[in-house]
């Protein structure tokens, strides 16, 4: 009998937890920045081997919503943890030292308490904090009796995730493989693209910009000769943001196509041809028939 399950990844935004993912499967599935709030959707990844089969759910950072699509997002956590088969929470020891601000979302820790899977929990960036404040921490948390283990890990320099890795084997339920070996993941490319552009937004604009915009792929054509053609729209709330995308002499648009197009490519192993469109679709983020056209649940679906 294989070992097969899901493995939700949470924590506070900025915890590692794309970082972490896209280091166990040894692929770059999520996207990483240093920016909050980059994970707007649960992205699942697959590592398999002959014995086991490992679903990753990579999650949005845990936050008070402020607007419907952080509450979307936080949907998105919930439903994830209820998914789990094994569940792993991550603490920042940069910016959570003693994992105070993990354990004041009262909602998520309530579901945590009521989960009946194993869960780890992970004291990420161990090699920027001191071993003794860390053997605290350990010891702080393993007194609410929550987690089944605590592992000190770094993600971004792969420290114990061997480790790691042996230990959501360990807890895995047994069952049968629920995707081919092949599988990596059950998203599309064309999500993975549009993936893509937002990273290069997040990265090269600032301020309320890249928390202001969605990207939509409009069409994704395969060429049998010549490069693949990508129209991508990029949505904003207002038009000052717009002039922001496209900026002076459309310089910031072309530079945002360069970076992207980039990406892609090696990404998908293959040229393509992108065009980047700027669109207004004003107050789309407290939207639910946006949302729901941009491919964020809605209600109870």
């Amino acid at each position: 009998m294989t070992k097969t399950g899901y493995v939700t990844i949470i924590g506070l935004p900025n915890a590692g937890k794309s970082t972490l993912m896209n280091a166990l499967l040894g692929e770059r599935l999520s996207i990483i920045t240093n920016k909050p709030q980059t994970t707007r959707k649960r992205i699942l990844g697959i590592l398999s081997d002959e014995n086991h089969q490992i679903i990753f759910l990579d999650t949005p950072g845990i936050l008070d919503p402020s607007y419907l699509l952080q509450e979307k997002m936080m949907k998105e956590v919930e439903r994830s943890i209820d998914d789990a088969d094994l569940l792993v929470a991550m603490i920042d020891l940069k910016t959570d030292p003693k994992g105070e601000l993990f354990f004041q979302n009262d909602k998520i820790i309530s579901k945590l308490n009521k989960l009946s899977s194993k869960k780890i929990l992970l004291l990420n960036k161990i090699d920027l904090s001191d071993s003794k404040s860390i053997e605290q921490t350990a010891l702080l948390i393993k007194e609410k009796k929550i987690f089944d283990r605590i592992l000190g890990i770094s993600a971004l320099a792969k420290f114990n995730i061997d480790i790691l890795l042996e230990t959501i084997k360990e807890y895995l339920p047994e069952h049968p493989k629920y995707y081919p070996d092949d599988r990596l993941t059950d998203e599309t490319e064309r999500f993975f693209v549009s993936e893509i552009i937002r990273e290069k937004i997040l990265l090269l604009y600032k301020e309320e910009i890249p928390y202001s915009v969605e990207v939509i792929i409009e069409e994704f054509k395969e060429r049998a000769k010549g490069k693949d053609f990508v129209q991508a729209s990029i949505i904003v709330e207002r038009n000052t943001q717009k002039r922001i995308i496209i900026g002076k002499n459309g310089e910031a648009i072309k530079k945002l196509g360069e970076v992207s197009r980039g990406a892609i490519d090696d990404f998908l192993q293959r040229s393509v041809y992108l065009d980047l469109r700027v669109k207004v679709k004003s107050g789309w983020r407290n939207d639910n028939r946006q949302l729901k056209k941009f491919g964020y649940q809605v209600g109870d679906e």
